[in-house]
């Protein structure tokens, strides 16, 4: 049988491809921009025919059709990193979180220690080979479409075409819905004057032929932004946005002095505007690889000069990181983080970053804290810290003692808060 005509007997209805799911079944779905809300809101249909269905997944996006009210004891999330779309069901026990690094997250399928019933996937056509991409989101779909029992996968025309290993064959779904959906875009607001001086601070420490790993948002743009003078700088990161796009095109990202996949831009998964998509579709530029090849922090430190740059919500005086919940409130997730910060330390002429304003809401409150909150998660030790930056300067912690760290820290405070910081690093004993 053709790839053609094997494609054509695994397509199916709406209906008949989540009939597949059997109460108490364990579930997993794509997450982020290959988020298959068409399959979610086909499953939610069939609520009062199943119960205690699990579902696994990574960040989910939209409004989730399987924590709306009345959905109790029918679906229940566990998740592997927490978002808007079940953050609230969390933090009120009615979904279930599990802290993980994100390169360990393939591992928990292939091992059987989750052990999957059903994996909802979003793919592009099919090429002649019968072949069709994870697009948007490799991360771990495709291990989660390897170990699953079976492979529900809605093909998009929508879908970008993502190059690298991320791939599945026909013959390895068993179901197959079509259709036409625009992808979720993430609007990113402009960078403040603050992230520009981080940003700013950032820049200074990159060196040409620096291979870079960023987020998304006010700070990473700033500091894309601040790097223009650079040269061949290269990419190796989690995430692909908008603000790379700019740099490649302004020409100081070429990946020609990486030491690891040289003139590719390797990821696991993009969230952007349309235009990323549009652009990331077939280009060779990109490869797209699963998170436990992309955030494996031996992978990413065989990058020469690799910059890690990642956000926290709140550093403390000894220089633990928190940056998945605020106090008890589960807020997002390990992720990758603690992955490219372990990787970049381990480079060869690597430095990683955590960055983050002086202080929050509206500058009530310092971001540079005495302890951290009550309940608050600690996602880098404060062994694992070496540089933190905020808009007043870059405090290098690696090696230094605790009095050493507190000092540092406190002078990158924001300057309403460094008498409080000082008084309490003083009853702690931090310093005399």
């Amino acid at each position: 049988m053709s790839s053609i005509d094997t494609y054509k007997s695994k397509l199916s209805s709406l209906e008949e491809a989540v009939s597949v799911v059997k109460s108490n079944d364990k579930i997993y779905t794509s997450g982020n921009a290959a988020t298959p809300f068409t399959l979610l809101e086909a499953l939610a249909n069939r609520k009062d025919e199943l119960h205690n269905v699990e579902v696994v997944h990574v960040l989910l996006l939209g409004d989730d059709p399987l924590t709306k009210p009345g959905m109790e004891g029918h679906f229940r999330h566990n998740s592997l990193f927490v978002g808007p779309a079940d953050r609230r069901a969390i933090n009120e026990g009615k979904a279930d979180y599990i802290p993980i690094f994100l390169y360990e997250i393939p591992a928990l399928f292939y091992s059987g220690l989750i052990d999957l019933d059903v994996a909802f996937v979003h793919l592009s056509p099919p090429d002649k080979y019968g072949f069709m991409s994870f697009g948007v989101e490799c991360l771990a779909s495709k291990a989660a479409a390897e170990t699953a029992k079976i492979v529900v996968a809605s093909v998009n025309d929508k879908m970008p075409r993502s190059l690298g290993n991320s791939f599945i064959h026909i013959s390895q779904v068993d179901k197959i819905v079509e259709e036409s959906r625009e992808l979720p875009e993430l609007k990113i607001p402009p960078s403040t004057e603050v992230d520009k001086k981080i940003g700013e601070y950032i820049a200074e420490m990159v060196e040409d032929g620096s291979t870079i790993q960023l987020g998304i948002g006010g700070i990473p743009n700033a500091a894309l932004k601040a790097m223009a003078d650079k040269k061949d700088l290269g990419i190796h990161t989690e995430m692909f946005s908008d603000g790379m796009i700019e740099a490649v095109e302004a020409g100081f990202i070429t990946g020609a002095k990486k030491t690891l996949h040289p003139y590719k831009v390797v990821i696991t998964f993009m969230f952007g505007s349309r235009k990323v998509y549009e652009y990331a579709d077939n280009n060779p530029l990109f490869e797209v690889h699963p998170v436990d090849y992309t955030n494996h922090p031996f992978i990413v430190a065989q990058n020469d000069k690799m910059v890690a740059i990642n956000s926290a919500i709140e550093v403390d005086l000894t220089g633990q990181v928190c940056s998945d919940s605020i106090g008890t409130r589960i807020y997002s997730g390990f992720g990758g983080q603690v992955d490219f910060i372990r990787g970049a330390a381990q480079s060869k002429g690597g430095k990683p970053i955590i960055a983050l304003p002086s202080t929050a809401k509206k500058g009530e409150a310092s971001r540079i804290v005495p302890y951290l909150k009550h309940g608050a998660g600690v996602v880098d030790t404060r062994a694992d810290v070496h540089y933190v930056v905020t808009e007043y300067g870059v405090a290098y912690l690696h090696g230094k003692n605790l009095r050493e760290r507190a000092q540092a820290l406190i002078n990158i405070a924001h300057p309403d808060f460094r008498e409080e910081l000082e008084k309490a690093a003083k009853e702690r004993k931090l310093i005399q």
